[in-house]
C-alpha cells in the first residue's frame, strides 16, 4: 500500500520480522495472500511485483515460444512461476529453464541446482531486476541470468556467479544472438524480443 509518504522504517535500524518460506506459504493457504496479491518473497520480505504491461507480456510470450521450440526434449520452460533460492527467498521470474527430468514435481518448486537459466523482463521492474534480483540470483549460484531491458532494447547476459555478483556480464544488442551456455546450440535472435 503506497501512502505517498517517506518510508520511516527504512531510515532507522528497527528490528523486523522476516518470514520463512513456510510462513509465506501458510499466508497463502490461509487466504491472507490471494491470487490478487502480486507479491514475491525476497530475503523474508514481501515485495510488490510490478504490473505486467503489454510490451512486457509480448516479450514474455516471444521468449516462451522461442525457448519451448529451442530446448524441446532438453529442458523445461517455466513461465512466471516460483523458484526457491533459500528458506526465505521465492521469486517469480518471467522465464526459467529447468533440467529434465526435474524431480521436484509435484511437491516442490525448482531450486538453483535444477536451473539452467533465469530471465527477467525489465521495464518498471528494472531497478529491482538489475539490483536486488541480480545479487540474489548470483548468491544462489544461478549459472546464467538474462535481463531483457525494454527501456534500452538490449539484453544483459550474466554468467559465472560468485558471491553477490556475476563474473561475466555482457550486453547483447537487438541485432545479436542469445546463447544458453549450459545448452549448446540453443540460440534465439535478440531482435525477436523487442516489438
Amino acid at each position: 500500500m503506497d501512502t505517498g509518504r517517506t518510508d520511516i522504517l527504512s531510515r532507522h535500524p528497527v528490528p523486523r520480522h522476516r518470514l520463512t518460506l513456510d510462513e509465506y506459504h501458510r499466508l497463502g493457504e490461509a487466504g491472507i495472500l490471494g491470487e490478487n496479491h502480486r507479491v514475491e518473497l525476497l530475503e523474508g520480505q514481501l515485495v510488490d511485483m510490478s504490473p505486467i504491461g503489454p510490451r512486457h507480456a509480448l516479450a514474455v510470450d516471444a521468449l516462451t515460444e522461442l525457448l519451448v521450440i529451442a530446448v524441446a526434449g532438453r529442458a523445461g520452460v517455466r513461465v512466471q512461476n516460483p523458484i526457491v533460492l533459500d528458506g526465505a527467498t521465492e521469486p517469480q521470474p518471467d522465464i526459467v529453464l529447468v533440467r529434465r527430468p526435474w524431480h521436484g514435481y509435484p511437491t516442490a518448486h525448482p531450486q538453483p541446482g535444477d536451473i539452467f537459466l533465469v530471465i527477467e523482463v525489465a521495464d518498471t521492474s528494472r531497478e529491482t531486476d538489475r539490483g536486488a534480483k541480480l545479487e540474489l540470483y548470483a548468491m544462489a549460484g544461478i549459472p546464467e541470468f538474462w535481463i531483457v531491458d525494454l527501456m534500452t532494447d538490449g539484453v544483459l547476459v550474466c554468467r559465472n556467479p560468485g558471491g553477490d555478483r556475476y563474473g561475466s556480464m555482457a550486453r547483447v544488442e537487438p541485432a545479436g544472438v542469445l546463447e544458453v551456455a549450459a545448452l549448446p546450440g540453443v540460440t534465439i535472435q535478440a531482435a525477436s524480443l523487442f516489438v
